[in-house]
């Protein structure tokens, strides 16, 4: 799954363990000339220099693109020349000899064209371990762990972090990151009233998208207005796909209610005009860095009601 940037810009601006320097945000110009000396670069971090250029996930310092006459001995520069060994790039990298985190030059992901694997090379043993199918993906999965919410609440949504910290698609359907996951679920009180569900995203119309966060079946997405939910969301809901993965890359369909019928249970079916709880998902793209979005009452996604 390509990584979703506005999702990514949503993760880094709600993660408190990540430190960013919008100041020292990298000319295209200057990223192309780094890519000169080291290869294309993933459009995920080619994102995060051109939005940040610097920065920290957790302990990991992450390298930038240094000024042309000290790109082969800057520390912190991508450019510099102990990096780049063989099939393997480091970018990231914790102090006092902890571990270090590299593109997989040699290893095509899941996360679309460009885009590689991450590897976390041990501090102690010197051992490599897979973390992640993109750059975007490696930032979601550390939020994910900062969070106390180990790889994911199941595997399907780890998974999808792992290339991406959420998704949000042009019919609506937004599945949450490891930033969002667990303010939503609190809202509608998802682990008192289900506690073996969690929700991970909404169709965009009221309709939650639930998954079990254990039990024998965690592979398959329910539809069901929050306002409904219980231990029987099973029973209750709409099965949508067994595979969260392949139903995403698809666009994610949802059928649309017969002519009359309301399009849910609970909450959404009785509400007058069965309106979506949030407005129509903006376009696609990175929003502005000024540009602030407030939320007056909660909904599913947490996209705001504007021009009330």
């Amino acid at each position: 799954m390509r990584p979703d940037l506005t999702q990514l810009r949503d993760l880094v601006e709600a993660e408190p363990g990540y430190r960013r320097v919008p100041a020292a945000a990298v000319p295209e110009a200057a990223i192309r000339g780094a890519e000169a000396l080291v290869g294309p670069l993933p459009p995920s971090y080619r994102w995060w220099l051109a939005e940040f250029g610097r920065g920290r996930a957790g302990r990991a310092d992450i390298a930038s693109v240094v000024p042309p006459e000290f790109a082969d001995d800057a520390h912190d520069a991508i450019t510099t020349g102990w990096r780049l060994s063989g099939d393997r790039l480091c970018f990231a990298e914790e102090p006092d000899c902890g571990d270090s985190h590299f593109f997989a030059l040699d290893r095509a992901g899941e996360a679309g064209e460009g885009e590689y694997p991450v590897v976390r090379r041990d501090g102690a043993d010197g051992e490599e371990y897979p973390v992640a199918e993109s750059f975007a993906g490696f930032l979601a999965v550390e939020s994910a762990r900062f969070r106390g919410l180990g790889d994911g609440p199941n595997p399907a949504l780890a998974r999808l972090w792992r290339s991406t910290p959420g998704v949000l698609l042009d019919n609506g359907v937004l599945v949450y990151g490891p930033h969002r996951i667990q303010e939503r679920n609190e809202s509608f009180a998802v682990a008192r009233h289900a506690p073996h569900w969690v929700l991970i995203g909404d169709d965009g119309t009221g309709g939650g998208l639930f998954m079990r966060r254990h039990g024998r079946d965690r592979t398959r997405v329910y539809r069901l207005d929050p306002g409904a939910i219980g231990q029987d969301i099973e029973a209750r809901g709409e099965p949508l796909t067994d595979d969260l993965f392949g139903w995403l890359r698809a666009g994610a369909p949802v059928s649309a209610p017969a002519a009359g019928e309301p399009p849910l249970e609970g909450a959404a079916a009785r509400r007058p005009g069965r309106g979506p709880l949030h407005p129509a998902p903006r376009a696609r793209g990175i929003r502005s860095p000024g540009e602030r979005v407030t939320s007056p009452s909660p909904d599913l996604s947490g996209r705001s009601r504007r021009g009330a």
